[in-house]
């Protein structure tokens, strides 16, 4: 039977043997910018899937696909061991987050449960920060549980702005960044700026670039270019019919003179 919260080990760590692999999580939330980079990180990288987790706490739904096949809403973690040029990976992808307060927190302790068997050195989660507005260049702000990986972060470009984020961090990216304090272990959240109002692969191409350079990572990012670009033009769509909608209003009002 299903319990509350499932882990199901495809592959135990000494079977992988990653070396302090650096954790990181990747799930659904504002502008699915982690969501974009993990998902990124597991297709370009040579990974294998090592856990799987199912958890009363997902909505009470299956998954169909296009053939008719059901599947039950998981999350699960991938394993990338790496040349030695750059560090092991955990990568947790998935479907949904928590549906409930008390979920997100099981969740959590289950994500970091997992961790401690890898023995991870460091985690990093990923997410976007909703602003409201479109914006023209993404950037990334960041939040640490340990003052020492701030001034690290700043060096490859990530800002930290007084108050921000407003709000604190909700869910598995902020979660994880308090229990993970609690349990010794460093870890900080990489936020890419969107616009909060549809999917953005141009703030997780600069969520990605930090990632990347931090970790040196060999990783390709045409996909997420492509999906750039693609977003793009679609952004300038809406400016065209903002503009359009806004210089009729202005006629509507100019008419009412003569009226």
């Amino acid at each position: 039977m299903l319990q509350k919260i499932d882990i199901r080990f495809l592959k135990q760590p000494e079977e992988v043997g990653l070396k302090n692999p650096v954790f990181i999580e990747g799930l659904p939330g504002i502008g699915h910018v982690g969501k974009l980079v993990a998902d990124h990180l597991v297709n370009e990288l040579e990974t294998v899937k090592v856990v799987e987790i199912y958890s009363h706490y997902f909505p009470p739904q299956v998954m169909v696909d296009e053939s008719g096949t059901i599947k039950m809403p998981n999350n699960e973690i991938y394993a990338y061991k790496s040349n030695g040029n750059s560090p092991d990976l955990l990568i947790l992808v998935g479907d949904f987050q928590s549906i409930s307060n008390e979920g997100h927190f099981e969740l959590v302790n289950a994500y970091i449960e997992v961790a401690k068997k890898f023995n991870v050195s460091k985690i990093y989660t990923l997410g976007g920060y909703g602003i409201g507005r479109l914006i023209e260049e993404p950037y990334v702000i960041g939040a640490a549980n340990n003052p020492e990986m701030i001034e690290e972060l700043k060096s490859y470009g990530v800002k930290f702005e007084r108050g921000e984020p407003g709000g604190g961090i909700i869910g598995a990216s902020g979660l994880l960044l308090g229990i993970s304090k609690l349990e010794g272990i460093d870890a900080a959240c990489l936020m890419g700026v969107t616009s909060g109002y549809m999917v953005d692969p141009k703030s997780a191409k600069a969520v990605l670039d930090v990632l990347k350079s931090m970790l040196n990572l060999d990783v390709g990012v045409e996909e997420l270019d492509k999906r750039a670009r693609e977003m793009e033009k679609l952004i300038a769509q809406i400016k065209e019919m903002q503009e359009a909608t806004m210089q009729q209003w202005k006629s509507d009002e100019d008419l009412r003179y003569f009226r």
